[in-house]
């Protein structure tokens, strides 16, 4: 019988795997899907897939004919994403717990690569970008999507302003580095890419917006805490978090009153690229 025949799929299994992409994950990952050209017969590897986006989703769309490997470092992530391979039926996924400045495959073996929002998040982009020239083929494909520089830059003028006003030049020099180094210009990216022997083809860029009531509630969200707090934190001396971080709600808040709301811009841009 073939497999799509076959749905006998258990309901209080699927509550497990049912959050296929994380909020933030899916606006870089609805784009960087709509440019993979679709093929069978072929080798791919998603870098930086977490808990499972968008590896499954490519290995499902590519069918079982292709193999579809995926490389991250995030243990606990990648046994969640082996659930959701178990639990989707999907034959054609090899997963490697590493780093994806050592990708452990041949040298001209692979057809596509991916990565959503993960390759501007790895330690060394440039060593990371060299094992991809490496292991694609020529004319192989590779698409990537990443936040820009201007993301967030409400919050980041709010936190410039007041360390502007302790007189704090020294961590206003530290905040303009760390986004920088997180989300380098597009200028760049672009040269950096290009010198590893790609040729780009096509650029898009786009933008979705994170919408709050305040400054508070921004603040205080789980993933703000989670993916940025920690980051914002360590630009600033110990004895100072507080009085900074209170002074920038205040000022987040007032902001809300007069304008209806805080809005973190996350502007993006979507690279699809060709190894010549």
């Amino acid at each position: 019988m073939k497999k799509y025949l076959n749905n006998d799929f258990d309901f209080e299994k699927y509550i497990d795997v049912a959050d296929e992409s994380p909020i933030w994950s899916a606006s870089f990952g609805l784009k960087l899907l709509d440019y993979v050209d679709y093929k069978t017969n072929i080798s791919a590897i998603d870098i930086g897939f977490g808990t499972g986006f968008p590896l499954t989703e490519i290995a499902l769309r590519l069918g079982d004919s292709s193999i579809v490997y995926g490389i991250d470092p995030w243990k606990d992530a990648i046994e969640r994403a082996n659930k959701k391979v178990d639990y989707y039926g999907i034959t054609n996924i090899r997963i490697i717990e590493g780093v994806a400045e050592s990708i452990p495959l041949d040298n001209d073996s692979i057809d596509l690569i991916t990565s959503n929002n993960g390759i501007n998040n790895v330690s060394d982009i440039d060593k990371v970008l060299s094992e991809c020239s490496r292991i694609i083929k020529q004319g192989g494909q590779f698409v990537q999507t990443m936040n820009m520089d201007l993301s967030m830059f409400e919050f980041y003028g709010q936190l410039e302003q007041v360390l502007s006003d302790l007189h704090m030049d020294k961590e206003i020099d530290l905040m303009r580095q760390h986004i920088s180094h997180k989300r380098p210009p597009i200028d760049k990216m672009i040269s950096m890419i290009q010198k590893h022997g790609f040729i780009i083809k096509d650029l898009e860029h786009d933008q979705f917006n994170y919408k709050f009531a305040n400054g508070t509630a921004m603040l205080n969200h789980y993933f703000i805490r989670l993916a940025f707090m920690d980051s914002w934190i360590k630009l600033l001396p110990p004895d100072k978090v507080e009085q900074i971080f209170d002074t920038a709600e205040l000022r987040l808040n007032e902001q809300s009153r007069i304008l209806g709301g805080v809005k973190l811009s996350i502007p993006y841009v979507m690279i699809n690229s060709i190894k010549q």
